[in-house]
């Protein structure tokens, strides 16, 4: 190859990095837009009595309760990810994200309204702890710039192994335990890196709003069991 040539490649190949550049920093932006968002509607429930109308709600179900919040975590995040990946319009992929944040919102109010009624600071040290969580996760995928493609299986197959204790726990009344939330964590952060390195690596590049939305639930779940193993030690 000559030298001409060389220099044509590389004429080629930076707008082409420019690009992607710029869906990676539109992907944060949004991921954290969305956290924000998160945070400010978590707030407004707890301090107008909300959070303790949900969480009174979904106790005075019993077992159905639990049942139906598993199903609006999952099927959340899971029609959120998909409108978002498939929505042409700009402005129908925001309103998913303002919508699906507002609504992890709502579903994370009874459990965050139990944790700060048990310890005020146990909310801020489970968020810490998943923000340098998945600080680190995004440092490896951006360093080392592997394909973790082929983590989706493990996380798939993990999530639905999930799944099915919870069910299981729920309809027979055995106790998942520590070690169930241990497994989760690790099987959220699975799923950190394997949105990260799709981010990186495959992601379209007008669809920054899905792989925020995807990413955000994956970090959601990971605070989820961090914050459920904070609880369960504290018991």
């Amino acid at each position: 190859m000559s030298y001409q040539d060389i220099q044509q490649e590389s004429a080629v190949s930076r707008p082409g990095l420019g690009d992607r550049a710029q869906f990676i920093t539109r992907t944060y932006n949004h991921l954290l837009g969305a956290i924000f968002l998160f945070v400010i509607v978590s707030v407004a429930l707890f301090q107008s009595g909300t959070s303790y109308k949900i969480a009174s709600f979904f106790a005075s179900m019993g077992m159905g309760g639990n049942l139906l919040m598993m199903a609006l975590f999952v099927g959340i995040g899971w029609f959120a990810s998909r409108f978002a990946h498939t929505a042409e319009s700009k402005a129908v992929q925001y309103l998913n994200l303002v919508i699906f944040t507002g609504l992890y919102a709502v579903f994370f109010s009874p459990i965050l309204f139990i944790a700060a009624t048990k310890a005020p600071g146990m909310i801020q040290s489970a968020a810490t702890i998943t923000l340098v969580g998945a600080g680190i996760l995004t440092a490896i995928a951006f360093i080392t710039r592997k394909d973790f493609s082929f983590l989706r299986g493990v996380v798939m197959w993990g999530f639905g192994l999930g799944l099915l204790a919870i069910m299981g726990g729920m309809i027979f009344g055995f106790n998942l335990g520590t070690w169930f939330s241990v497994a989760m964590i690790g099987i959220s952060g699975a799923a950190i890196l394997y949105d990260t390195s799709n981010i990186i690596h495959h992601y379209p590049q007008d669809k920054y709003v899905g792989a925020a939305i995807s990413l955000f639930s994956s970090i959601a779940m990971m605070f989820l069991y961090i914050l459920r193993l904070f609880m369960a030690g504290d018991d």
